[in-house]
């Protein structure tokens, strides 16, 4: 029973990728990509490997941006296991953009999710088969939450707030799935043709009474030919992060194409789960559809 209580427990807790940087749609509606036409992602996140019942998260994202009317339509599913309990959310997101002066804009975000948490029986012992009690409580449930968020940014800065399954304050049922989480963060990266950019970001996080802080430092590469000319936005990047609690991580991107993006992150937690993990692995492959230039005053 001990262990049931704390399953149904942790399955409470946030799930989020580590590196979230890469792509803020998994934690913010109102991350917004307008400078393609189609980002598309795709995550596996093994944690703390070696403990045994240690979660492991598969995620998709998808969004467009529709240029005409500033929009950002995006759609996310993701799976997450614990021991036996597995919680899967499928999120449909809305974004619109509020230009400003001088290249800032302003991101408005909203996303409703369709969430639902089921058990593998299979892998529960009990001392009696015939304990009813003990199955009532692990019969499949399923609600509905909603995400908000937004930004301000330009082209070297993004400020960001964001609060998940908002539902979950006004309903108690809904916290059996996922609780209320926010994030309020700032990331600076200005991009240039020099051979080496450095992009810096904070992140405060909270969910139930839980507080974190996480910093992120990392150095993005280019490729130049011999006049000095750029010929690839980044050819890799490589960067560490710290998170309150004990958490230290290495972030490692490689381009393999101008769209074609995959991301790996390793971090190592140096509390009591050590004596048990080896650590968590995260892997990101992304695809980016470019937006077609379009000529009015051309011939074809």
């Amino acid at each position: 029973m001990l262990n049931l209580v704390f399953f149904r427990g942790f399955a409470q807790s946030n799930i989020r990728l580590n590196n979230y940087w890469g792509n803020p749609l998994n934690i913010n509606p109102s991350a917004i990509y307008d400078k393609y036409l189609a980002v598309f992602s795709v995550a596996a996140h093994n944690q703390w490997i070696g403990f045994s019942g240690a979660p492991k998260t598969y995620s998709a994202s998808a969004s467009t941006y529709l240029e005409d009317y500033h929009t950002q339509l995006g759609i996310k599913l993701f799976q997450d296991k614990i021991g036996y309990t597995n919680t899967t959310n499928i999120g449909f997101n809305y974004g619109y953009v509020i230009p400003y002066r001088y290249d800032w804009q302003m991101h408005l975000g909203l996303g409703v999710n369709y969430q639902l948490l089921n058990y593998d029986l299979s892998q529960v012992n009990l001392i009696s088969k015939t304990d009813n009690e003990v199955y009532k409580n692990l019969e499949s449930e399923n609600y509905f939450n909603a995400d908000m968020g937004m930004e301000i940014t330009n082209k070297a800065l993004r400020f960001g707030l964001a609060s998940q399954n908002i539902f979950s304050l006004f309903y108690p049922d809904n916290k059996k799935i996922q609780t209320n989480t926010n994030f309020v963060y700032a990331k600076y990266r200005y991009n240039t043709s020099h051979i080496v950019n450095y992009g810096i970001g904070v992140c405060g996080i909270q969910y139930s009474d839980i507080y974190q802080m996480e910093f992120n430092a990392t150095a993005y590469f280019k490729l130049t030919n011999r006049s000095g000319l750029q010929t690839q936005p980044d050819l890799f990047d490589i960067g560490m992060y710290y998170r309150s609690g004990g958490e230290l991580g290495l972030i490692f991107g490689f381009n393999i194409t101008d769209d074609f993006h995959v991301g790996y992150s390793y971090d190592y937690h140096m509390g009591g789960v050590r004596r048990s993990s080896y650590g968590t692995n995260e892997i990101v492959l992304t695809y980016n559809l470019e937006r077609k230039a379009i000529c009015h005053n051309c011939w074809y």
